[in-house]
């Protein structure tokens, strides 16, 4: 779900959240926890997909895998 588009500018940011809190305009922003059953599924998919990966590579494929990423932190500093 896309967010409402705010104003970047900070004077009427604040004046929009003083509109919002008065009751002169309505909040336009999702509510968290809006489309809980659909956010609970992925949340599930995604602890469980690292393992689920790790234990269908190879054992070299993870190897390769873990020495690319060790190359990439290593290249940062």
């Amino acid at each position: 779900m896309k967010r409402p588009a705010r104003p970047r500018d900070p004077n009427q940011l604040a004046k929009l959240i003083l509109d919002i809190t008065t009751g002169e305009r309505q909040n336009d922003s999702p509510r968290p926890g809006q489309d809980a059953p659909a956010m609970e599924s992925r949340r599930k998919g995604g602890l469980k997909g690292g393992k689920a990966r790790a234990r269908k590579l190879s054992a070299r494929q993870r190897r390769n895998i873990a020495k690319k990423a060790a190359r990439a932190r290593w290249a940062k500093t």
